[in-house]
């Protein structure tokens, strides 16, 4: 499926970047990032796939509902094999869900907005390159990195600019 090819190039690159940081690294507070640590970063993507894969279960999705596993930012072994897990879940059947939150601090009223498994596929892809191109920030604090240029940047963009390059 070319939706979980998608993913599956992202997921590569982002644990590529993270099999070149030590565990020290990993864990460490970024300046530029308000001192939140790349772990967290890759938490946070991981936890909105498992809230997905949750919700393909319940046939409801709620992202504001996610477990905040401190062991996934903490520990960079884990976030890997959590990659992975993640990845190999993503070959379902597309299916109706809805999405639930709160969206405001202000309210309690709950929305309740019908979506689809490969829409929320697609969401999950956008913001796990959106968090990539913070933990790229993060990783020029660490100046041995060297990441690929399409590393963190929307398929989009690095097609437009391919266009006009040439």
């Amino acid at each position: 499926m070319p939706l979980q090819e998608a993913v599956r190039h992202t997921f590569v690159q982002l644990s590529g970047s993270l099999e070149l940081m030590t565990q020290e690294e990993f864990i460490q507070p970024c300046v530029h990032l308000s001192n939140s640590t790349i772990g967290q970063h890759v938490r946070h993507i991981i936890e909105m796939f498992q809230c997905l894969e949750l919700g393909y279960e319940t046939g409801s999705v709620n992202y504001e509902l996610r477990k905040r596993d401190p062991l996934i930012e903490t520990r960079k072994d884990v976030a890997v094999a959590a990659l992975q897990v993640v990845f190999e879940g993503l070959n379902k059947p597309d299916k109706a869900l809805v999405l639930e939150g709160v969206y405001n601090d202000h309210s309690e009223t709950l929305l309740q907005i019908p979506t689809n498994y490969y829409r929320e596929i697609i969401y999950n892809l956008e913001h796990t390159i959106h968090h990539m191109a913070l933990i790229r920030i993060g990783i020029r604090e660490l100046k041995h990195i060297e990441l690929p240029e399409g590393y963190g940047v929307a398929s989009a963009t690095v097609k437009h600019k391919q266009r006009c390059a040439q």
